[in-house]
């Protein structure tokens, strides 16, 4: 080797410190050098931060008003028309000509959201029938029933999150308990497992779901019950065959002839070294529930009606095949989401490849 090829003093100190640095560090810097993905990650949260905010973005109640030298909070307490100096003793309706009018003269005025609609706040006074092409009043136009399209995405996507989110957890947490158990004790208790995953896979899942709906109110709490009685199975196969291998393993031998026991084993040993498909997989199993909602909004055995709904919006735009605007945003918002959610399961898969090297 020439003076040449000899690896410098900054070379050397470089590779030590990405010798030492932990297993999660490494993976992170892996994850954030895929740009496609990381870059993902922040518009995906960015997109989520903002939907859990929609109230302070889309709302037909304005934040703060001033009227006769007194503030008011409409976004957080109901006041009648009489306060405003309306006839009627309802709820203010914030969109009325008279009520806009009464707060923008003599030194009144009032601070609205970005978007002066909510998920259920129908437009009285559009100027076209329903559902409206876009325009300066309703940027992405209305649906059939006269609701801004675009309060209906941003509240639409921040319920398919969210049950994403809980329907993934209750997932992963009953896909690790059944693959961990399978996979340590193995056996006639891996055996008998088996067997039943079998017999409770091959139930008709949307049958199911019909003849429930037809039983129950359907409520947002009832689909993620029944939607969670199968959607762990496919991750337990790859828990299980974690477990399987790492059971095996001489770290494994020798927490068991120190006397510790199965369920220390399994928690503070196998468990930390078998989360990798289940880490992998968190991004595609998001997707496909948001999908699996989306679905069944379209059948109408999804969320109670009144709930915003991709799943809805998409049905109307099927219905109302001349509003182009309604299928065109809505299909625009699941393909946007599920790109993001893909990219960030690819980049996650390879940061966590044991294959892959730091270089």
């Amino acid at each position: 080797m020439s003076v040449s090829e000899v690896p410098g003093p900054t070379a050397v100190q470089a590779s030590s410190a990405a010798r030492y640095r932990s297993p999660a560090r490494r993976a992170w810097l892996r994850f954030r050098r895929n740009r496609l993905g990381f870059w993902s990650l922040l518009i995906f949260v960015t997109l989520v931060v903002l939907s859990l905010g929609a109230e302070l973005i889309s709302n037909d109640k304005p934040l703060l008003v001033k009227y006769d030298g007194a503030y008011y909070v409409p976004l957080l307490n109901s006041y009648p028309e009489t306060t405003f100096g309306g006839d009627f003793q309802t709820p203010t309706d914030y969109l009325d000509p008279f009520i806009q009018q009464k707060l923008s003269t003599d030194g009144n005025w009032a601070i609205h959201t970005l978007n002066p609609y909510g998920p259920e706040t129908l437009n009285y006074f559009a100027k076209e029938p329903n559902p409206s092409a876009p325009s300066r009043d309703n940027w992405l136009g209305t649906d059939d029933r006269g609701r801004d399209l675009l309060a209906q995405l941003i509240y639409g996507f921040r319920v398919s999150v969210l049950f994403a989110l809980a329907l993934t957890a209750v997932g992963v947490v009953l896909g690790v308990v059944a693959g961990a158990i399978q996979g340590f004790f193995g056996g006639k208790t891996d055996l008998a497992f088996q067997r039943f995953i079998e017999i409770w896979g091959s139930m008709p899942e949307l049958y199911l779901l019909i003849i429930f709906s037809a039983v129950f109110a359907p409520s947002i709490s009832l689909l993620l019950v029944l939607l969670s009685l199968f959607g762990w199975m496919g991750l337990s196969d790859y828990v299980r065959a974690e477990f399987l291998r790492n059971r095996q393993l001489d770290y494994v031998k020798a927490a068991r002839a120190l006397g510790v026991s199965n369920w220390q084993i399994i928690w503070r040993h196998i468990l930390p070294n078998s989360m990798t498909p289940v880490v992998t997989f968190l991004p595609f199993r998001m997707g496909a529930a948001i999908l699996a909602l989306t679905s069944l909004d379209f059948l109408g055995l999804g969320v109670p009606p009144g709930t915003p709904s991709l799943g809805e919006l998409l049905s109307q735009g099927k219905n109302n095949i001349d509003a182009w605007w309604i299928s065109l945003s809505t299909f625009a918002v699941l393909v946007i989401t599920l790109l993001l959610l893909t990219f960030m399961g690819d980049a996650l898969r390879d940061a966590l490849d044991p294959r892959k090297r730091d270089k």
